[in-house]
């Protein structure tokens, strides 16, 4: 290669990188974009912000402790980008988990955290507090987890009172929740799936959706062990069939119902 021709594939090279950093970043989550592009999100119509919300709890032996906090994060991006206005807030890992002294719930397992419901309440007031200053008009809790839905609705009417006189709302979307314990078992039924195995923590049904989406977090060799798991391993159902096809049906249900949920409770 001449000299003039190692400049010019230089030139080109440069050209192509600092095209490449001058790119506008399209990430939905609020902590991949700076201060400057969300603000241009915002001002272009991205105003309805998803806070999704997990927790760190024991899954039995086979399952990681962050499962919900993957899971829901997956779940929210496809949701937003589903929408097409929203954009996707850091999730929220710290949630109700049962007591400490006496452990109760599944603090009874290594790795589980908990926190009251008064300070799980306050985080999601300031977490709406600051999207509403920062220009979003709705934000929308999605929670993969049970118990504190009703903690979710508690802030989405105080608040809404509150803001009663402003054009911004929060929205407890409980259809999200509610599509892994209806449809979704529904769906399983259908394909012949018992409830027993089913399940209502870590069993198949569990399984099955971390496997369409977090796939890694599931132990594959710990299933394939042998025996039904037990409430002494903290799992509720039977595992032991999972697969990534049963949990795209759990996948296509929270979707489905969480994106009309937000639709209809956003509608101006």
């Amino acid at each position: 290669m001449t000299a003039k021709s190692a400049a010019y594939v230089a030139c080109c090279l440069f050209a192509l990188a600092t095209g490449a950093w001058g790119q506008t970043a399209s990430s939905v989550f609020v902590d991949d974009l700076t201060w400057t592009e969300l603000k241009r999100d915002i001002a272009s119509g991205k105003t309805t912000i998803l806070v999704p919300i997990g927790g760190t709890e024991q899954n039995g032996p086979h399952m990681a402790l962050g499962k919900h906090n993957a899971r829901v994060r997956v779940l929210a991006e496809r949701i937003a980008r589903e929408l097409g206005n929203a954009l996707v807030a850091p999730v929220v890992s710290y949630v109700p988990e049962g007591n400490v002294d006496p452990p109760s719930s599944h603090m009874r397992f290594p790795g589980t955290i908990t926190i009251p419901d008064k300070t799980f309440e306050q985080v999601l007031e300031y977490a709406a507090r600051s999207f509403r200053l920062h220009g979003f008009r709705d934000v929308v809790f999605l929670g993969d987890h049970g118990t504190y839905q009703k903690d979710e609705q508690a802030v989405a009417e105080r608040l809404n009172r509150e803001w009663s006189a402003s054009p911004v709302r929060v929205h407890a979307i409980v259809e999200y929740y509610r599509a892994t314990t209806a449809a979704y078992v529904d769906a399983l039924k259908g394909r012949g799936y018992s409830a027993d195995e089913i399940g209502t923590h870590a069993g198949l049904a569990d399984t099955s959706l971390t496997l369409a989406l977090v796939p890694g977090m599931v132990r594959a060799d710990v299933l394939a062990q042998g025996g039904k798991p037990a409430a002494t391993d903290g799992v509720y159902g039977d595992p032991r069939r999972a697969n990534a096809q049963a949990g795209q049906l759990g996948v296509d249900a929270i979707v489905t119902a969480t994106v009309a949920a937000i639709r209809k409770a956003t509608a101006r």
